[in-house]
């Protein structure tokens, strides 16, 4: 296939993808790692989801600016800087593909327990709730109270994982729905800590050598389409209620869970047996 082709067929799919990420809360990778892979081969998804995700979250962060939590930034960067590095710094030098399958049942059974948690909000204080209190008080009172520094493990290990496998999937969205960041909130806050991951693992894959000038191209593609669908997915997004938003991220994030373990179900067969 041609370069013009592919960067096509890519931006068509892209598109479509981010749309649907952005009333998912995430999970564009999911869509677009089984095409790079069946285009471009397994190698080059981590470098060219990386620039495509980076593109396309800096575009988001930009349309959603005033609705990030800085606070939760502050905390969050330090560590993912420090871990994005040295996972984009290990993909160099090996590859684990069990990492995915430990991921996929950690979103399987995130999704699920948020599922059975039971909702007890008294109906007479839904109609004088706000938007973003009518969400928190869908959300269960966790066993112990979140606080922002709390994201700096979570985010380390995080950012690691996306540098080592190429994308770790929503994989922090339980965090940001326990801290009570719906809709807006949870998208552009979310977006700012992947703009840093990705940020300082394309440095890191250009310093080793690990992107090669088709691969930058197709993350263009991939990241230039997401400009528009952004636009698309904020208009859609501003007409959903937030237990519509929440509802539609757990569902995302099972089926981002069943997708990583199908895509590794040789390597789980193996250790089963």
């Amino acid at each position: 296939m041609s370069e013009v082709m592919l960067a096509v067929c890519l931006s068509g799919v892209s598109f479509f993808a981010w749309v649907v990420s952005t009333l998912a809360g995430g999970g564009s990778p999911f869509i677009l790692i089984p095409l790079v892979n069946l285009l471009m081969g397994a190698s080059a998804v981590p470098p060219v989801i990386t620039i495509g995700m980076f593109l396309g979250n800096a575009h988001r962060v930009v349309l959603f600016w005033r609705s990030i939590n800085w606070e939760l930034t502050a905390w969050y960067a330090p560590s993912a800087i420090l871990g994005s590095f040295l996972g984009a710094y290990t993909f160099t030098q090996i590859h684990l593909d069990w990492l995915q399958l430990v991921i996929g049942i950690f979103l399987i059974v995130s999704a699920v327990l948020f599922l059975l948690e039971k909702e007890t909000v008294p109906k007479e204080n839904l109609a004088m709730a706000t938007e973003v209190a009518q969400a928190n008080q869908y959300l269960s009172e966790p066993k112990f109270e979140l606080k922002a520094w709390h994201i700096m493990p979570a985010g380390f290990l995080k950012a690691f994982v996306s540098g080592l496998v190429g994308t770790t999937g929503p994989v922090l969205n339980p965090f940001y729905l326990k801290y009570g960041l719906v809709k807006e909130q949870m998208l552009a806050t979310k977006a700012t800590h992947v703009v840093i991951i990705h940020l300082v693992k394309i440095i890191t894959y250009g310093a080793f050598s690990a992107m090669s000038r088709e691969q930058v191209v197709a993350g263009l593609a991939i990241g230039c389409a997401a400009i528009p669908a952004n636009l698309v997915g904020k208009y859609l997004l501003s007409r959903m209620s937030p237990q519509q938003f929440r509802q539609i991220v757990l569902a995302f994030m099972a089926i981002g869970g069943v997708w990583m373990l199908w895509g590794q179900r040789g390597l789980f067969l193996d250790i089963v047996r």
